[in-house]
Order: C-alpha cells, then sequence, then structure tokens
C-alpha cells in the first residue's frame, strides 16, 4: 500500500472576529426541535466518530461513550486507550452528541452513544492505513447489546483518492452504514472553483458543506460536484479538552450536525416502521429534510440540513 498521511478538516483561522459572532443557535438553523418534541433524541442510535479522540471525562460526553479504539502510536498503541490530546475530536463529537449536564453545549442527538475510534494522532495526523483499519473496525462492531454502529462522521480527509479506502466506504455502505465526511477548507468563496477532498468526494458518501449562521456559504467550504448537504459549520460552541468549551469554525464542525440529524431520523423512522432500514432509505429520509438555499449544486448539493418532514 502506497504510504499516504490523512489529516483532521482544520479549522478555519479566518477572519470571524468575536465583536461578529452571531448568538443564533445552530440547533435552531436546522430545526432540531421538530424531533426533540416528540422525544426523539437519538435513542438506540450508536454513532461513530473517527478522528482525534475524546475527552472521556468531559462532564458533558463522558456517559455517551460506548466504547472506543486506539489506532494510533499514542499512549504506547494501547488499543483501549482514545484519549484526545488535540482536542478536533472532542469539539465534533460534542456537536453530535453532548448531553448538556452542566448547561454549557447540547449536541443534535444527546442520546446517541458514541464509539470514539482514534486514527489521529495529537497533530491531527494519521496514516491512512489506519483510517482504514479505523472504518472497517468500526463496521465490524458489536456491543454487550448487539449493538452496531448505524453512522460514521469522519471530519477528516486526504488531497489524494486512494483504492483501499475507497473499498473501505464501500464495505461500510454495504453493511448499511452510512458515511458522513466534512467537504474540507480550501474554499475560496468563487463558486466556479473545484476542491476534491478524500473520502468526501467519493459517491457513496455524504459530503458536508459549511453555512454561518446567516445561512450563507462560508468562503472556506469546498465546492465539487460531488456535494451532498449544507450545515452550520461557522463559530460553533462544542465541548472542548479538559472538560472546557471552544468556539470553532470548519466543516469538521458541519459533518455531525448531519451525523446527528441522521440519528434521529433513524430512530424515528425504525419506531414507526418496526424494522431496521436501509441505507438507501436513511439517505432518501435525510434529503427529504433539507431546504434549498438558492446556490448551484457543487454548492449546496440538496441544501440545507432542516428537519421538517417525519415519515
Amino acid at each position: 500500500m502506497k504510504k499516504q498521511t490523512v489529516k483532521a478538516i482544520p479549522v478555519f483561522e479566518g477572519t470571524y472576529p468575536v465583536n461578529s459572532l452571531n448568538t443564533k443557535n445552530p440547533l435552531n438553523t436546522i430545526n432540531v426541535e421538530t424531533y426533540w418534541d416528540l422525544g426523539i433524541k437519538g435513542k438506540g442510535i450508536t454513532i461513530a466518530i473517527l478522528d482525534s479522540g475524546v475527552d472521556t471525562n468531559h462532564t458533558n460526553l463522558s456517559t455517551r461513550i460506548i466504547d472506543g479504539a486506539n489506532f494510533t502510536e499514542e499512549d504506547e498503541g494501547d488499543f483501549k486507550k482514545f484519549e484526545d490530546y488535540n482536542g478536533h475530536g472532542t469539539h465534533v463529537a460534542g456537536i453530535a452528541s453532548s448531553n448538556n449536564t452542566d448547561g454549557q453545549a447540547t449536541g443534535v442527538a444527546p442520546e446517541a452513544k458514541l464509539m470514539i475510534v482514534k486514527v489521529l494522532d495529537k497533530n491531527g495526523s494519521g496514516n491512512i492505513k489506519d483510517l482504514i483499519n479505523g472504518i472497517y473496525f468500526t463496521v465490524n462492531w458489536r456491543g454487550e447489546q448487539n449493538e452496531r454502529v448505524r453512522v460514521i462522521c469522519l471530519s477528516l480527509g486526504t488531497e489524494e483518492d486512494n483504492e483501499e479506502l475507497y473499498e473501505a466506504i464501500k464495505f461500510a455502505i454495504s453493511q448499511g452504514v452510512v458515511v458522513v465526511a466534512a467537504s474540507g477548507n480550501q474554499g475560496t468563496g468563487n463558486v466556479d472553483d473545484v476542491n476534491l477532498g478524500y473520502p468526501g468526494a467519493y459517491n457513496e458518501v455524504i459530503q458536508v458543506g459549511a453555512i454561518d449562521m446567516n445561512k450563507e456559504i462560508a468562503e472556506f467550504s469546498n465546492l465539487n460536484n460531488q456535494m451532498d448537504i449544507l450545515a452550520p459549520g461557522v463559530n460553533i460552541n462544542s465541548t472542548y479538552l479538559d472538560s472546557s468549551y471552544k468556539s470553532m469554525s470548519g466543516t469538521s464542525m458541519a459533518a455531525p450536525f448531519v451525523v446527528g440529524a441522521l440519528s434521529l431520523i433513524i430512530q424515528d423512522v425504525e419506531i414507526k416502521l418496526q424494522r431496521t432500514i436501509s441505507g438507501t432509505e436513511i439517505y432518501g429520509q435525510l434529503i427529504k429534510n433539507t431546504k434549498r438555499l438558492g446556490y448551484p449544486f457543487n454548492v449546496e448539493g440538496n441544501g440545507l440540513i432542516y428537519l421538517s418532514k417525519r415519515l
């Protein structure tokens, strides 16, 4: 296998000064209360966060973690120690499923469980082979009550296509696991630009771009014809290292909003149908819960995730 690295989608360090922060709640932007008001908060759904690990002692995350694994060399390669020394993974996990025990931050699916798979180190970098192995491990994992992962979140990427990575993605899809990935932060704001990052650019992956709280496309968000959906990704407050919180921007922040929303959709539909639904059905229900913003398809795909239509 060709030696290749994968990196966390870097946090955008652009010009979003403190005095211009929009105070709107991003959960309202995606209309999450449509599900929350009915008690649908992701219960029974397991999300996998393949990233830099997680702050396992964080007040808002510790009770959400069902299991985890470490594929990096950190902590002497201890497979069961998936502590986060970077902060990226903790922030992403909190957006998807923090439970607001201290009133600081609530994730989209606060009752979902988190499977933490550490494939990135303290510098936010990792080996493509570790990512691939992490995907196979995640798909094959079963919990004590025969739980399995339903959605994978990949707020990471590489600029080069990789055949083995693509095979791992297709394996996940074949097993009914939905894969969501950030599009990347190399955008310039020019709608004619094409910026591809993998695995987001694979057709089988739900690729997520970022908007700000005014529902305008974030200038850093990658644009390409494989775009699927948009979600909030500017000045997002979420969990961080040492049980703290931090505001961060990037498509890395947008992807877990979609992951959390998928958890709500899956829970809701499966309660109604009384059966496990396929990946194709999940995607169909997701697209029903989008709202066009008026951008070209290469900018917004099917539009902003907006939880408004139930089965």
